[in-house]
Formats: structure tokens, sequence, C-alpha cells
């Protein structure tokens, strides 16, 4: 799986170029796989907001709460490991071993 730069600047400094953005493709399927992931938990969060206004007991809220972190740290996972298999390997079989430091931040970022 190629990752793509949008803009790729080089060494050149330019009012014009502000960013290097990177892209995964990604397939149909597991776009809409993470889409759907990510509106449940969106789904939650709505329904924690309800839950306030209706003051709501405590420990109810607490208990939606963990389950949006526990969601979403789900979802990081499934990125992680995506990101491995495809963008890091990928990245270290054209000769870019730096890709591995970045992979390390990410990981410590999701602990």
């Amino acid at each position: 799986m190629e990752h793509q730069n949008s803009l790729d600047c080089g060494n050149f400094k330019s009012t014009e170029c502000v960013h290097r953005h990177k892209a995964t493709p990604r397939g149909e399927k597991e776009l809409r796989q993470l889409q759907n992931r990510l509106k449940r938990m969106m789904g939650q969060l709505g329904g924690i907001a309800n839950m306030l206004e209706d003051n709501r007991y405590c420990g109810d809220i607490l208990m939606q709460v963990a389950a949006v972190e526990s969601a979403l740290q789900a979802l990081g996972y499934v990125m992680l490991q995506d990101h491995m298999e495809t963008c890091v390997v990928e990245e270290i079989q054209n000769g870019n071993t730096a890709i591995v430091d970045e992979a390390i931040e990410l990981v410590k970022k999701l602990k």
C-alpha cells in the first residue's frame, strides 16, 4: 500500500509550501469499517451529552465514558496495525529506517 505526498516541497522553502500531507489509500470496505466505528463513538458521545442534560447518575455516565475510551483505543490499535503492516514496511523496504522512530512514538502515544 503506497502512501502519497500531496505536496512534496523537498528542501525548497517558500510561502507556497506550507506542509507535506501524507495519505494512505484504503479499500472501500476498510474505510467503511473505520467510519462505522467512528460513527458509533460519535453516537455514544451524543448519548453522554444527553445523559448530562438529564442529570443521570454519575456512575452511569462514567460507564459510557469508559466505553467510548475503549472504542477509541481499539480504533487506534487497528490503525496502528495497518500502519505497521503497510506504511512502515514499505518505508523500510525503501531504505527509510527513520520510520521506526516515528512508529515507536506512535506506540507511546497510544498507550
